[in-house]
């Protein structure tokens, strides 16, 4: 027996190559993957629970009990589930901290108390974070942890539970640090691992967790946190390391003036110029923030293929500045959107994030620089590019997992708005119908149907007074 979604009367907006919206669309998933998409009602064969007539490939799977749902979508605008590609999970647990600090203070103010986690506060924290993830219209999550203190178990196991508990696709990094203060860097000695312990250890990760399988729902990237706090050693094996193993390569890269002048100082080189010289630059890896480029830089990643993770909240709220996400496109650099951790974008929404990058991109670029389907493309197949995942996620296509968005518009909030594409992009996030996940339906009118989200908030409330009666 199979199952089939049938999505009627909504306003599509496909993301595909061509761009195509359809006013008055259908979507049609069997099982985990999209098998029709296109404008007016869904064909008499969704419908009646019979095979596609041009697939089927036998009388059997013809003849097979399908189960039906129909979803009357009218007033609502359906896109492909949006991907997050940068986090910091954890950090649900300490929001709200160094609030007028900039980055370098920030993590001053704040590495003490991360030095203290363990596997069951970060879970917890995690699952919270991926449940307002989820609920913002987030299907896929990349998280980047880099904090594993002695005797703190298994953190990204936590992490992954996690992920299954709320049910989206999380793309986890095993992420590390190995330059402490005393050697010039800016973590405490105790926040750090010696090199050799992070390379074995992500190692482990991926072969512990990694699934290389188009239809994942967990798959790892080995991620050295930053060149302020790793050493040169263990960038370039982790390089090495990733490509050996097959998986892809993270790390924060030029996002604050103040880690362009510590390169130039240190190295004699920019961000780009020194992790280029690595092997940090090519199709496999991806930056979180990209926000002081040069010309050269930005050149650099679209000849290369480095993807950025565009997070404007964080950036805003740490006084970072404003990336140049037009010229990276222009470039060809594969570009897709970020919360970055809830400790500096403590709202943790995804779907928020779009009206920012316009806004923000905006100042930059001017009033036609950026628009809402620019905000869109970024938030779901731009960011499954820079996870390598385009094949299978980010656009409403025959053939693609079904990672679907279905958005409430006819609220007083959106009468009049007469683009709908525009209510993600310049108004306020709309209500979020319905979130599947490889078919499944994972958000039901703004509540989880996996998870209880009260019990989810108790146990986050719970670790965040643990974790900070700890330091």
């Amino acid at each position: 027996m199979s199952t089939r979604t049938v999505v009627e009367g909504a306003y599509v907006a496909t993301v595909d190559p061509e761009g195509r919206e359809f006013a008055t669309g259908h979507l049609v998933v069997d099982d985990s993957r999209i098998v029709a998409v296109g404008a007016g009602a869904a064909p008499t064969w969704a419908v009646e629970g019979l095979a596609d007539p041009a697939t089927a490939v036998s009388s059997e799977r013809r003849d097979a009990p399908v189960v039906t749902e129909r979803v009357d979508a009218r007033g609502h605008l359906l896109t492909p589930g949006l991907i997050n590609t940068h986090h910091h999970l954890y950090q649900w647990l300490t929001r709200g901290i160094a609030q007028d600090s900039i980055l370098f203070d920030w993590l001053v103010a704040l590495y003490p108390t991360w030095a203290r986690i363990d596997e069951d506060l970060v879970a917890a924290g995690a699952a919270a974070s991926m449940a307002v993830l989820a609920r913002s219209g987030c299907t896929t999550v990349a998280d980047h942890h880099y904090v594993f203190p002695q005797g703190s178990g298994d953190i990204l196991g936590g992490i992954v539970r996690s992920a299954g508990t709320v049910g989206v696709r999380l793309h986890g990094t095993r992420g590390s640090m190995d330059l402490g203060r005393s050697q010039g860097g800016l973590p405490p000695d105790f926040a750090v691992e010696t090199t050799s312990a992070a390379l074995e250890a992500s190692a482990e990760a991926v072969a512990k967790y990694h699934d290389p399988s188009p239809d994942a729902k967990v798959q790892i990237a080995i991620a050295p946190c930053s060149p302020f706090s790793v050493t040169g050693d263990l960038l370039r094996e982790a390089a090495v390391l990733g490509r050996q193993l097959g998986v892809r390569l993270h790390t924060h890269g030029s996002e604050t003036i103040e880690e362009d002048a510590f390169c130039q100082e240190r190295f004699g080189k920019t961000p780009t110029q020194y992790l280029e010289d690595l092997g940090w630059l090519g199709d496999d890896v991806w930056m979180a923030h990209s926000v002081h480029l040069d010309e050269h830089a930005i050149a650099r990643f679209g000849a290369t293929g480095t993807g950025t993770a565009h997070c404007p909240s964080s950036n805003a709220r740490l006084a970072a500045g404003i990336a140049p996400i037009p010229q990276l496109l222009a470039a060809g650099a594969p570009v897709g959107l970020g919360v970055d951790g809830s400790a500096s974008n403590e709202s943790g929404q995804l779907g928020t994030e779009i009206r920012q990058a316009v806004l923000m991109n905006r100042l930059r670029a001017g009033a036609d620089g950026f628009s809402v389907r620019d905000g869109l493309r970024i938030a779901t197949i731009g960011g499954a590019r820079v996870l390598g995942r385009q094949t299978d996620l980010g656009s409403l296509e025959v053939g693609k997992l079904a990672d679907l968005a279905l958005w409430r518009i006819d609220g007083v909030e959106f009468a009049g708005i007469a683009d709908p594409v525009a209510t993600l992009g310049l108004a306020a996030m709309p209500p979020l119908a319905g979130l599947w996940v490889g078919g499944e339906r994972v958000v039901d009118e703004g509540s989880l149907t996996l998870a209880d989200e009260q019990e989810l908030a108790r146990e986050a409330g719970r670790a965040s007074a643990e974790l900070l009666a700890r330091v």
